[in-house]
């Protein structure tokens, strides 16, 4: 009966240095902005005192934007949903202290949302010609800090059951392309190289991990000492190699990806397979998981491209779900840094 109003949620996420906030109404993004922080490529990762300064900044002229885009006043909202965490502890409290004072100033419901069942439920964006998973399914949710397998049983119900006991993927990644003399971000230059190259050019050892657990770190390490080898041998062999040596990376790096989400069909049994997050974004990943179709039989989903990254789009969706359920927040709540996908 809810569903038949025009219920209308502005989303807002800050959980490290992109600022983006969204409107949703019964689960189509009305619109959906995202201020980047170009700032932290000059040090090589996210500075987060220089992030939250950020958020400051851009939040007001982002939610603007996003209440604009979407055409409607900022008095049509029915609620607003935000990022709890995790995340960087500066740059959460930006945007929770916000989304505190404008519910109090429109006297309107808060929704606190975790930013990992934000990438896992972006599946349930209302797009054309985009499938939705059924209940249960598997999402591998990969990004710059999370390597995880989970099991959505429903859209509030979420079981890890692998992940990285150290390096996250995306961390892997970017860590490989700073060995390799290459800018941050490095994990989206090393997806652009590796189409160029051969991907059996070089081996590297795939880490051996109890059950489907994840570990990037020796990984890592095999590739620097691969380099400080062949670089002593040849100072030129980056730059006559780069785009073999960044297709092999990713090459391996996916093998241990679908490894283990292989054993995790076995386990489960479950063959509707999603992937969330960042590096969801990377191509070889992608193609693997399409390929998985006609090799394996699963059913597999793929979100947009904007759905990947940090944006507000995906918190917009939590809220509005989370608003149908009734699930608003009764008293107080403070940003979380740290915060499991199973946990609201």
């Amino acid at each position: 009966m809810i569903k038949n109003k025009p219920i209308y949620i502005l989303g807002i996420e800050s959980s490290c240095d992109d600022t983006s906030a969204a409107v949703i109404c019964n689960g189509k993004i009305l619109s959906n902005v995202v201020a980047n922080q170009e700032i932290h490529a000059k040090y090589g990762g996210v500075v987060p005192e220089l992030a939250s300064r950020a958020h400051q900044q851009n939040i007001v002229p982002v939610i603007q934007q996003a209440i604009q885009q979407a055409n409607i006043d900022k008095k049509d909202l029915n609620a607003i949903a935000f990022t709890r965490g995790p995340g960087l502890m500066g740059s959460l409290l930006v945007g929770t202290s916000f989304a505190k004072s404008l519910s109090l100033a429109l006297n309107i419901p808060l929704i606190a949302v975790n930013h990992m069942q934000g990438h896992v439920l972006a599946h349930f964006i209302e797009e054309e010609n985009q499938q939705k998973p059924p209940f249960p399914f598997l999402c591998l949710t990969i990004s710059g800090g999370h390597t995880q397998i989970v099991k959505i049983n429903n859209y509030f119900e979420m079981e890890v059951i692998g992940e990285t006991i150290d390096d996250a993927v995306g961390e892997a990644f970017d860590k490989s392309a700073k060995i390799l003399g290459l800018p941050y971000p490095g994990g989206p230059l090393i997806d652009k190289y590796a189409k160029l190259g051969n991907s059996k050019a070089f081996k590297f050892t795939k880490p051996k991990v109890d059950e489907l657990n994840f570990s990037f770190s020796g990984l890592k390490t095999g590739i620097l000492y691969f380099i400080q080898k062949k670089t002593k041998e040849s100072p030129t062999f980056i730059e006559e190699n780069l785009n073999d040596i960044c297709a092999s990376i990713q090459h391996t790096i996916v093998e241990i990806l679908f490894d283990k989400l292989k054993n995790a069909v076995k386990q489960t049994g479950i063959k509707h397979i999603a992937i969330a997050g960042g590096v969801s974004a990377n191509s070889e990943i992608r193609k693997a998981l399409k390929a998985t179709e006609n090799k394996f039989g699963w059913t597999t989903y793929i979100p947009k491209f904007e759905y990947t990254t940090d944006n507000a789009a995906m918190i917009a969706i939590v809220g509005y779900l989370k608003y149908l359920n009734g699930s608003f927040l009764e008293e107080p709540t403070s940003a979380t840094a740290r915060l499991k996908v199973s946990e609201r």
